[in-house]
């Protein structure tokens, strides 16, 4: 191929030369494609750890709501440790292998948000459900809890039960009864002794 230069004058330019800014295109392209593998095998396997880690795992589609009301159920749900994750169905079903959650596989379908709490399996519902009520736009599709699948309506009673810091409130209750109680018996049983020898020896003399 033959190229006139500047000068006037014919130089000739290489194939190489003429596909040099192709290959470095191709060249970015290509890495550009590899960053966003790894960074995807590394959001799958950080969220893997995630859901190994839950004691309960929900999904609601929040199709609907705006960022204003997003932004304000995170909030809430930040408050009692309960992480809300948005992510792809597909990144999601690669993230629950060998999970309780792979069990919602069913459902990894449309806009999914999963909640997650390592600590109490009540706050999540219950800030789920209690949201719901007055943000129609967020549906409460099913949850995962102990290999167990669990209904909206599943989801809904189990809102209901205490929270872990009122169940551990009632047992410190119950544990501190119990010394006190131990206690009156034991201090009941030398008075209870005493009370047999007086009535014995009052039975001796008066025989």
């Amino acid at each position: 191929m033959c190229i006139i230069g500047d000068a006037g004058l014919p130089r000739q330019k290489s194939v190489l030369a003429l596909l040099a800014p192709l290959t470095k295109m191709f060249y970015l392209e290509r890495r550009c494609s590899l960053l966003k593998l790894s960074n995807k095998k590394e959001l799958v396997a950080e969220f893997a750890g995630y859901l190994r880690e839950t004691q309960i795992s929900i999904l609601v589609d929040y199709k609907g709501l705006n960022v204003e009301s997003m932004t304000q159920l995170r909030a809430e749900l930040r408050k009692e440790d309960v992480r809300l994750a948005v992510v792809k169905n597909t990144l999601l079903g690669m993230a629950s292998e060998g999970t309780d959650t792979a069990l919602l596989k069913d459902f990894f379908k449309g806009p999914n948000a999963i909640a997650t709490c390592a600590d109490d399996p009540v706050a999540p519902a219950r800030i789920l459900v209690k949201f719901a009520e007055t943000n129609s736009k967020l549906e409460i599709k099913a949850g995962v809890m102990n290999g167990k699948i669990l209904t909206a309506e599943d989801i809904k009673a189990l809102a209901k039960m205490p929270s872990r810091e009122v169940l551990l409130a009632q047992l410190l209750s119950a544990m501190n009864g119990v010394p006190t109680a131990l206690v009156r018996v034991l201090s009941g049983v030398p008075r209870g002794f005493m009370t047999v020898l007086n009535a014995i020896g009052e039975q001796k003399e008066a025989a």
